[in-house]
């Protein structure tokens, strides 16, 4: 379903691209803070969790990354496009080490480690020129999930993906010889996601972010 809502959006960026007053292209960089929550869960071999077993957190981070973008405009005012990360964000690695208990005298340490890479960051977005230089923007996001992991149990959590949604707002600066400069600030939500690896779980609960954003690009 998700990769026929892209195609689909794809399909349209680019129909209104053939028909509109003209395309722009260009590059951006972004600095971003963003919050994320999330959740383990271990059960035993019943099934069930115990409170001990039950560990949530969150953290903040700055991630910094580059991406190219394509967008078709009509009467100057309305713009639709695609924006793409085409490198991955990797996060730090979380260790975390527990006692399984073996005997009633006796317990084994097992150790955990994930890393997770976010690839394919692609946001679909339409804008509107408030004024000659003043736009607001708003669009879907998706990014592919990576796991990275080395479990005591020798399982794997797989991978999966994110879907959210971002809005933002900019200054736009057009030369006569059709370069421009942009200076954009964005807030984006994801929605959760959770992996199961046998007898453990984790869960995003929530995932959202403010970016800082330069671009510079060519209208044709």
């Amino acid at each position: 379903m998700k990769k026929l809502i892209i195609t689909t959006i794809i399909a349209c960026v680019y129909s209104f691209s053939a028909s509109a007053n003209g395309v722009n292209v260009g590059i951006s960089g972004q600095m971003g803070l963003f919050t994320a929550t999330g959740s383990e869960t271990q059960t035993n071999n019943s099934g069930e969790a115990t409170a001990s077993d039950k560990h949530s957190d969150t953290e903040i981070g700055a991630a910094g990354y580059a991406s190219v973008f394509v967008e078709g405009t009509l009467n100057d005012r309305f713009m639709i496009g695609i924006d793409y990360v085409p490198s991955p964000l990797e996060s730090d690695a979380v260790e975390s080490i527990r006692l399984d208990k073996t005997t009633s005298a006796t317990a084994a340490h097992s150790e955990n480690k994930v890393q997770v890479d976010f690839e394919d960051l692609t946001t679909f977005y339409v804008g509107l020129m408030v004024s000659d230089s003043a736009y607001i923007k708003a669009g879907m996001v998706t990014v592919d999930v990576n796991t990275d992991e080395t479990l005591a149990t020798g399982s794997s959590y797989g991978n999966t993906s994110l879907d959210g949604t971002m809005v933002g707002m900019g200054y736009h600066y057009a030369a006569d010889s059709g370069l421009f400069v942009r200076l954009e600030g964005n807030y984006m939500t994801f929605d959760s996601a959770s992996l199961t690896s046998n007898d453990n779980t984790i869960k995003l609960k929530s995932l959202d972010g403010v970016t800082g954003k330069l671009s510079i690009g060519r209208s044709f």
